[in-house]
C-alpha cells in the first residue's frame, strides 16, 4: 500500500491507479479545482502526504501547478505521454500498470527552495532550448531525468524545483548524444 494519497483527475484515473497499486486517491474532477478539493490536498498532505500524477497534457500540467502552489511539499509521478495514450486520448487512464508503477517508484519531491546550479545558458548549451531539436531534446531528457515534459521554461523550473544536480543533467545529455540526438 502506497502511503501518500494520489492527487488524480477522474474516476478512470482512479481506476487505473488501482489496477496497478493499492492506493487512495483524491479527484479533482479535472482542472476547475474547487476549494473543498484543495482542504482535502491540503489535509491529505499534513497527514499522509500526497502524490500528484496528472495527464501529460497540458491541462494536467496547469493542475499540477496550481496544486502545487496552493500545497506545497507534495510529490508528483510524471507518466511519458506515449504511455498515457490511446488514438487520440491523453490521460492517466490509458497508462498501463506498469507505466503507472513506474511514474510511483521514480516519484520526484517539490522542494521549497529552488536550489539547482542548471541555469537557462545550460539549457541553451545542451540544446534543449534556441535548437531545431530541442522539443524532442527535452522530451528525451525529461524521460530519463524522471520530470516529465516540459516546454523550456517550465523544464529549467522543475530541474530547480526537483534539484537535478549537474551530474543527474549532464548524464541525461550524455545519453541523447549517445541516442543521437
Amino acid at each position: 500500500m502506497i502511503k501518500e494519497l494520489i492527487v488524480v483527475e477522474g474516476k478512470d484515473d482512479t481506476a487505473a491507479i488501482r489496477r496497478a497499486v493499492e492506493a487512495d486517491t483524491i479527484e479533482t474532477g479535472g482542472s476547475a479545482i474547487n476549494e473543498e478539493i484543495y482542504r482535502r490536498i491540503e489535509l491529505a498532505q499534513q497527514r499522509r502526504g500526497v502524490i500528484i500524477l496528472t495527464d501529460p497534457d497540458h491541462a494536467g500540467e496547469k493542475l499540477r501547478r496550481l496544486i502545487t502552489a496552493r500545497v506545497p511539499g507534495c510529490k508528483h509521478a510524471f507518466l511519458n505521454r506515449e504511455d498515457a495514450l490511446y488514438k487520440d486520448d491523453i490521460g492517466v487512464e490509458n497508462a498501463s500498470p506498469e507505466a503507472i508503477r513506474h511514474a510511483l517508484d521514480n516519484v520526484k519531491t517539490d522542494f521549497n527552495q529552488k536550489e539547482s546550479n542548471i541555469t537557462w545558458q545550460d539549457l541553451i548549451e545542451a540544446g534543449l532550448i534556441v535548437h531545431p531539436q530541442a522539443s524532442k531534446r527535452r522530451l528525451e531528457a525529461g524521460k530519463l531525468l524522471g520530470i516529465g515534459y516540459a516546454n523550456g521554461k517550465q523544464f529549467h523550473k522543475r530541474c530547480r524545483m526537483f534539484q537535478i544536480s549537474r551530474a543527474e543533467f549532464n548524464q541525461a545529455i550524455e545519453e541523447l548524444a549517445r541516442r543521437g540526438l
